[in-house]
């Protein structure tokens, strides 16, 4: 269950991460609503999983999530840059994920 609560928080730091490209710096309502109230759900569902994971666990991964989704959301979404450079550090963001739930032992 951790695992999946934690799966669940870093979904949510994608979104929050790139719902502060909507805030407009905090200066329009909805958006910066919606972010705050992400960052705090995606918050508590990360301290829900830390208690039974190792927190450099459930951290790295947490981060490692949201790192490689909101590169690939600014790729999609946003018009970034979609070099072979930037796929390859994502994809090594994704196997480093990978390789701290592999050897978490839980």
């Amino acid at each position: 269950m951790a695992w999946i609560l934690l799966a669940l928080a870093g979904l949510l730091e994608v979104g929050w991460s790139v719902g502060m490209k909507y805030t407009e710096g905090f200066t329009r309502l909805w958006p910066s609503v919606f972010t705050v109230a992400g960052i705090a759900a995606s918050m508590l569902l990360l301290s829900r999983a830390a208690r039974t994971l190792p927190i450099g666990t459930a951290y790295g991964v947490w981060v490692g999530i949201g790192a490689a989704g909101a590169a690939v959301l600014g790729i999609v979404l946003l018009g970034e840059p979609a070099t072979a450079a930037r796929i390859f550090f994502i994809v090594l963001l994704l196997v480093a994920v990978t390789g701290l739930k592999a050897t978490s032992g839980h």
